[in-house]
């Protein structure tokens, strides 16, 4: 059924532009390309961008003053479209600035009878509403929020640095960000955290300048000598580029004339970094790692569904109307989610033996944790943004999937002390799925470009 409601278009020559033969199967996993082309463009796409316009998905609080830790810091980029907006405190939902006591109907509930202007006054107090079991009851989550296996390097949300930012005002496109400050960033990503072996001496960053007559090919056999989990870290973190540079080629600074920028697609850009001839063949399994990664992120998806059905968790800003509709549309995408077929099996990984099994998925969360450590060096703050934000968002999905005991145990009617999710966690878990399913979209939508323009 999926198959027949495919609008899958292989890109057609173009001047100089070989066939993308973006189909078939992916590698490590048994679903294929037309499948989920079908499936999230006609399904995924339009409800996930209802959510994350929702008030409590579009506010992020974050911290873009941290100092890179590796390196002596560049200078920040002076480009005017670099510039991220923080949100004036006044236009903040008072049920999100109220923080994670809310995260609970219970909570939220307790709160309901304070008016609006009481309650801003009340908040840096506000365990004063609560009873004192409930009181303890928080306390028993944040220690065990503190203690959890984070894949991601978390911003202290208490921090002064740290400011709620509109997502929606503050969209992730090509600013003009780019040279050594970018390139830096993605190589350290790649030659350092990405599990390479010795042996190989050709730059992981697809970016990298190319190395004479190398076709890739001899490449990319050092991935099939690789554990499975290894090459499925490659994947996720190469799936993540591709995604953000599709972003970048569909909302590319095109024109800032007459006082005012002009976003719009780049198709040179998206051929220079996509083509298969331009990139010797890379393309593909670019393009093929974005949908890898994809796949990932709906699996975590649905398997944290079950947290979500649960009566107490109550998506809560402080307007009764906006939570119990945001709630529902919510349901209704985890809903979507469990149609799909061919979910990605993730019980593969870490099966082998207790011991190894554990230090390898140690080392896995230590190498991506590093790499959220590594958004702090990016010199563009809306690049910085929107880089922390995705990498917690597949932090989080990494995490859900490592806790599937945890939330199969979770009680029906009352919180426990197990499973949790903050506000921040669930926030960059949907906005960062929500760019893949766009950039996925986007993609389709370059297909289309490319073969009109081969019409010509």
């Amino acid at each position: 059924m999926l198959k027949e409601l495919c609008f899958f278009v292989p890109l057609l020559a173009l001047g100089g532009l070989q066939h993308l033969e973006l189909t078939g199967v992916l590698d490590d996993c048994f679903c294929d390309v037309e499948s989920i082309d079908s499936f999230n463009n006609f399904k995924i796409y339009p409800r996930i961008q209802k959510l994350t316009e929702r008030d409590y998905f579009r506010y992020y609080r974050v911290n873009l003053k941290r100092p890179c830790p590796f390196w002596a810091d560049d200078a920040q980029c002076s480009i005017k479209d670099c510039h991220v907006e923080p949100c004036p405190e006044s236009k903040i939902p008072v049920g999100i600035k109220s923080g994670n006591y809310n995260k609970y109907s219970q909570a939220a509930d307790t709160m309901s009878d304070i008016t609006e202007c009481e309650q801003a006054k009340e908040l840096g107090a506000i365990n004063s509403t609560l009873s004192n079991q409930s009181k303890q009851a928080f306390a028993d989550w944040a220690r065990h929020d503190d203690a959890q296996d984070h894949f991601c390097e978390l911003d202290d949300e208490t921090s002064p640095d740290a400011e709620y930012v509109d997502l929606l005002l503050n969209p992730e496109r090509f600013t003009g960000y780019k040279g050594p400050s970018a390139w830096r960033v993605w190589n350290s990503i790649y030659e350092e955290n990405c599990f390479k072996p010795r042996s190989v001496y050709r730059p992981l960053n697809p970016l990298a300048p190319s190395r004479g007559d190398d076709d890739g090919e001899g490449f990319y056999t050092w991935l099939e000598g690789l554990c499975l989990e290894k090459r499925v870290f490659y994947r996720l973190i190469s799936g993540l580029h591709s995604s953000i540079n599709i972003h970048l080629c569909a909302e590319y600074l095109l024109d800032e004339g007459w006082g005012r920028s002009i976003w719009g697609p780049n198709i040179q850009e998206f051929r220079q970094r996509f083509d298969t001839a331009e990139t010797k063949g890379e393309g593909i399994r670019r393009l093929k790692n974005l949908y890898f990664l994809y796949l990932i992120e709906l699996r975590a998806l649905y398997k944290v569904s079950p947290y979500f059905e649960r009566a107490f968790i109550n998506l809560y800003t402080g307007n009764s109307q906006e939570d119990g509709s945001t709630k529902e549309l919510l349901l209704q995408f985890f809903s979507e989610i469990k149609s799909f077929p061919m979910h990605f099996d993730e019980k593969s990984m870490f099966a082998g033996h207790k011991l190894e099994a554990k230090t390898l998925k140690e080392e896995f969360r230590l190498h991506f944790k590093n790499i959220s450590k590594i958004m702090d060096c990016v010199g563009c703050s809306k690049c910085r943004l929107w880089g922390k934000l995705q990498t917690e968002g597949l932090g989080t999905a990494l995490k859900i999937l490592f806790s599937e005991r945890e939330i199969k145990n979770l009680p029906e009617h009352y919180p426990s002390k197990g499973f949790q999710l903050t506000r921040q966690e669930i926030v960059a878990l949907l906005n960062g799925f929500s760019r893949l399913s766009t950039s996925i979209h986007q993609l389709h939508s370059f297909r289309l470009m490319l073969k009109e323009k081969g019409k010509r």
